[in-house]
């Protein structure tokens, strides 16, 4: 009796394909959407786990997010230099800058300052030049995207991508660009500038306190989150774990953005699409095929088994229209990957978008199962 369910299903291909592409559709909305969401979310602390050295972020208690810096004392590196636990502590700057570039144009860019002695803090993967070329004069190292983008120089229909050897003016003062890096796209788009923490410091306007963060790593054997709280007792100060940090950051944006809200409602219009027209679609399809139902329950079928008859008929297109759109959202995913747009399928969003495409099949079932259920046998002798 299963088996003449799929082929009632599969016989009725107007109806069938309906299914199938409402589905594909309300799944690709859902996972598509989701993936921009998770995306563009993990780039609000992309800065955090490329800076990866160290296990402990110590920061201004007031501090938020990573971008909400509220400079430290520099006598507080040395203050937790000193705690129990505390294998290294380096500098970290990050502030934003304008870079003018050769042909008088002004961008804002962000900069990073990192030690100048272990250059712990810098980015891994260059296109060009090293991390050891900060330790030339004036150097700068800038990430690909920026020079491929804001930092580019258009002449003409032309736009020339910053190259190293170039020089760009940072408050007045000369930046030699000696290396491009690849780090993960982050939240504003703006081009990043890697330079020694002094080199940073000189560059930027002068202000009482300029110490934003201090990297540290845990002696080995030591929990990074016992450290964390031994520095916040001994020093007064923030300190966070790696995770810690990254997820104070995110839950910032989630909380105090628009972007949750503006994501959540394309997928909701996804799950209403996909739930409406292929249970509408399903609902039609049980509709036509009222008589055939009635015959086999003449016959001895039980509501259980034509119950089931429906459940795998709704699994058997939740499968095809899930897979498809699984497929569209990965290829759409593929496409626009040298692009600005943040897209990322970890594999937690593949299982809940199968939960969410099943659970609008389940809804779309429930449509016909009222039906189903007060088919009356004699209806298969009325005219």
């Amino acid at each position: 009796m299963l088996k003449y369910a799929i082929k009632m299903l599969v016989g009725e291909k107007l109806k069938y394909y309906g299914i199938i592409i409402a589905l594909s559709f309300g799944s690709f909305i859902i996972i598509q959407q989701a993936a921009i969401f998770v995306g563009l979310m993990s780039r609000t602390y992309s800065f955090i786990q490329d800076t990866s050295q160290g296990d402990i972020w110590v920061c201004d208690p007031m501090s938020k997010q990573i971008e909400d810096v509220q400079p430290l004392k520099d006598t507080d590196l040395f203050r937790v230099k000193s705690v129990d636990g505390v294998a290294w502590a380096v500098p970290l700057y990050r502030g934003k800058i304008k870079a003018r570039l050769k042909n008088g144009q002004f961008t804002t860019c962000t900069i990073i300052g990192i030690d100048d002695a272990t250059l712990i803090g810098g980015p891994s993967e260059f296109l060009e030049g090293s991390i050891y070329s900060l330790k030339e004069p004036d150097a700068i190292i800038v990430d690909a995207a920026g020079a491929r983008g804001q930092l580019a120089i258009t002449e003409g229909e032309r736009e020339e991508p910053l190259r190293v050897g170039e020089i760009l003016e940072l408050n007045d003062k000369r930046a030699i660009v000696t290396g491009i890096c690849n780090i993960t796209r982050v939240f504003l788009t703006q081009p990043v500038l890697y330079t020694t923490y002094s080199r940073a410091l000189s560059y930027s306007p002068p202000e009482r306190k300029l110490l934003t963060f201090i990297a540290v790593k845990a002696k080995e054997g030591k929990d990074p989150r016992a450290v964390c709280r031994a520095i916040e007792k001994q020093t007064g100060l923030a300190a966070y774990t790696t995770y810690e940090f990254e997820n104070k950051t995110l839950y910032y944006y989630l909380e105090n953005t628009g972007i949750p809200l503006n994501f959540g409602i394309a997928v909701f219009l996804g799950f209403i699409i996909g739930t409406a027209v292929s249970g509408q679609t399903f609902y039609n399809f049980v509709l036509d095929n009222v008589r055939y139902l009635a015959v086999f329950k003449a016959l001895g079928a039980s509501n259980e088994l034509l119950i089931k008859m429906t459940l795998l008929q709704i699994t058997w297109v939740g499968i095809i229209g899930w897979g498809l759109g699984v497929g569209a959202a990965g290829i759409f995913g593929f496409l626009f990957r040298d692009t600005d747009l943040s897209f990322m399928f970890p594999w937690q969003l593949f299982y809940l978008s199968a939960f969410a495409v099943f659970f609008i099949c389940t809804l779309s079932s429930l449509i016909s199962l009222r039906k189903i259920m007060k088919i009356e046998p004699a209806l298969v002798f009325k005219s």
